[in-house]
């Protein structure tokens, strides 16, 4: 077996010397930004849809997000030893989902903590046989077990970590996308980078509570920040304003399948009809929006 892992570490290092650096923007000082292309991970795109990035500190550099596939974390970090000579020492995983994790093995060196929810690993574990076997049908991409890492930092309410100078405040969420989101908070400049907690352009994806997601944007929206990067979609530099979108989006499903449920209608009827309204504003509408009625739908059904 370690003579296997080795192996795969020669691997990646020589990959990793061809592989041109994944672009990446400054969009303020010392971060950076690689932003996805809405779209569905396919086998053209391999599962590169998400913003993923990087955050460089006097001592060192947290690498936000590692990508959808092993090779874009190694593009990423490409992107880091192109931009700095600051070492990298911790990967921070906003969630579960491929186009956020499939990268860190990239990323698998000494001295390289990584960070997640506290529930993370466990989503991981329950996920990775599926997100193996599927990997090379779904995205044309050969997935190991190896390239699922689980945090060796579990963050169970809030985390504090200093890259040299600079201090980034890690928080687990509670259900909400999914159950195991983490934001990530550069009080140097007042950025907060809040992965599929918030999507811009593309339709949110409910993986997690309706309830939940609601109540926390709540609890964001009253917070002040210069910054705010989404998982998918452009960065948001007027926060209360932009939030409202995803806001309005959700809080139609949640009232619109409340009101319908209290009437006693049906799931069939419901994603035939709720918040259709929303169609033209959100890209990929309708790849999701009816997998988000089942959703909700079944998580209020049990209220009621």
């Amino acid at each position: 077996m370690k003579f296997l892992w080795i192996l795969a570490l020669l691997t990646i290092s020589q990959q990793a010397v061809s592989v041109e650096p994944l672009d990446v923007k400054e969009i303020t000082q010392g971060v950076y930004v690689h932003f996805g292309k809405h779209e569905l991970p396919d086998t053209h795109n391999q599962g590169a849809i998400a913003n993923i990035g990087f955050i460089v500190g006097k001592k060192c550099v947290a690498v936000i997000d590692s990508g959808g596939n092993p090779a874009q974390g190694i593009a990423l970090k490409k992107a880091i030893t192109t931009t700095t000579d600051t070492p990298i020492c911790y990967v921070i995983n906003t969630h579960v989902h491929p186009d956020h994790i499939y990268g860190n093995s990239a990323f698998k060196e000494t001295g390289v903590e990584f960070i997640g929810h506290h529930k993370l690993a466990r989503a991981m574990a329950m996920r990775e046989g599926y997100y193996i076997d599927n990997a090379a049908e779904q995205l044309g991409i050969e997935l190991k077990p190896g390239d699922i890492i689980p945090p060796t930092m579990p963050v169970i309410d809030t985390l504090k970590i200093d890259l040299g100078g600079r201090e980034l405040e890690l928080t687990a969420h509670p259900t909400a996308h999914t159950d195991n989101d983490l934001s990530i908070y550069d009080k140097q400049t007042n950025t907060l980078w809040l992965g599929d907690l918030l999507f811009r352009q593309h339709l949110p994806v409910i993986d997690g509570s309706i309830k939940g997601w609601l109540a926390e944007l709540g609890r964001l929206e009253k917070q002040n920040y210069k910054y705010v990067i989404p998982g998918h979609g452009a960065v948001i530099t007027d926060w209360k304003h932009s939030l409202q979108p995803q806001k309005r989006y959700l809080t139609l499903l949640r009232d619109e399948i409340t009101a319908m449920i209290k009437q006693g209608k049906f799931l069939e009827e419901a994603v035939e009809t709720v918040a259709y309204s929303e169609k033209k504003r959100w890209k990929l509408f309708d790849q999701f929006h009816r997998k988000n009625i089942t959703a909700v739908f079944a998580e209020l059904e049990w209220e009621e």
